[in-house]
């Protein structure tokens, strides 16, 4: 199997489908279709995650989780006399990260208008240089609409109404030395680790040492993606998610990053060192690193009471919450640790392994 571009078409697809927090449903769907095809039973819950489960040596289960959700924007507000919308954000970001993105409004009839976030007084020459380079503030930056609107009205009449999701434009891009570019990678790329795992052991006939349930969340970027209906019966909960690369931070966009410790505190211990010691024995590329503004669906699962061992890994991503970067290597190399860790029996050469 061609992992490098299966992982990377997946992914790819998936950067295109509109997923932000709470509006899951379309990529679940497909999601779930590819599950579906490769044998596991899956579940929906109420909440809209999607838990599918890979039968293993024994019935103690280990959850594998991912997020589908990503960042984004709702229609805070409509001017009438001007028609100018204003946004409210859906996740954490800062603005200057967002000015000047194109975007699309979605309507709750399912209608899709064109539109750019641009700060008040973006234009140096009807503004001037000094307010054209002002702090970029919420309260300033509006939505210009592509449609012909002079008023409030002219924008309801639209089907437009506070209340409705906009989308950023991703912008996924390959490049030919193997970097994946895009809006979003946070955490699609965790979602296609988990896809092409999958895939893996259910090709390969590989039966995992525990039964696997793998647990996509719609929610992660509001706080509460795994808080919610779980399996009986379960001794862990690994969360697939980004490393932060970047200045001061060990990971990197060419590894898989093992946290030992987010903003909620440390993971479990012997977990983390077991994960360690399985990449180390496998050589597979690996970098240990803290987050301290940083949570994930393995808190968010803890918080909600589940009694488990708890671990949080993912390849390195630059530029997180923006327009994030990370290379095929690190998208691999989580692939192989996660194959590695639930297959105890496998041999060395049956994986994955990039050398």
């Amino acid at each position: 199997m061609n992992t490098e571009s299966a992982v990377t078409d997946i992914l790819i697809q998936l950067l295109r489908t509109r997923s932000i927090s709470g509006h899951t449903e379309e990529a679940m769907r497909i999601i779930e279709g590819r599950f579906k095809e490769l044998g596991l039973e899956t579940v929906l819950t109420r909440k809209g995650s999607l838990l599918a489960t890979l039968k293993g040596g024994i019935s103690a289960g280990i959850v594998l989780s991912a997020h589908m959700d990503t960042l984004g924007g709702m229609i805070s507000g409509i001017e009438e006399g001007c028609g100018k919308i204003s946004l409210r954000s859906i996740g954490s970001y800062t603005m200057p990260s967002i000015e000047g993105e194109y975007c699309r409004i979605e309507t709750f009839s399912g209608k899709l208008f064109n539109a750019t976030v641009l700060f008040d007084s973006t234009s140096v020459h009807a503004h001037g240089m000094e307010d054209a380079s002002a702090k970029r503030k919420k309260k300033d930056m509006y939505l210009r609409l592509d449609e012909e609107i002079s008023t409030g009205e002219d924008v309801r009449k639209l089907g437009i109404s506070v209340g409705n999701y906009i989308h950023f434009d991703p912008r996924p891009i390959l490049t030919e030395s193997g970097f994946i570019k895009s809006r979003h990678l946070d955490d699609k790329a965790g979602v296609a680790i988990l896809l092409k795992t999958a895939e893996y052991l259910v090709s390969r006939e590989i039966i995992p040492s525990h039964t696997l349930h793998f647990l996509i969340t719609g929610y992660e970027e509001v706080g509460h993606g795994a808080a919610g209906f779980l399996p009986d019966d379960l001794t862990e909960f690994i969360a697939v998610d980004m490393g932060v690369a970047g200045p001061g931070r060990e990971s990197s966009e060419d590894k898989v990053t093992i946290c030992a410790a987010d903003s909620t505190g440390p993971f479990n211990y012997l977990l983390t060192k077991e994960l360690i010691e399985v990449a180390s024995k496998q050589s597979i590329p690996y970098a240990v690193d803290t987050f301290p503004h940083y949570g994930s669906d393995a808190a968010a699962a803890l918080r909600a009471g589940l009694d488990v061992r708890h671990a949080l890994i993912g390849p390195g991503i630059d530029s997180s919450h923006a327009m994030e970067r990370t290379h095929v290597k690190a998208l691999r190399a989580t692939i192989d640790l996660i194959v590695a860790y639930v297959s105890d029996d496998v041999p060395l050469e049956s994986l994955i392994l990039l050398k």
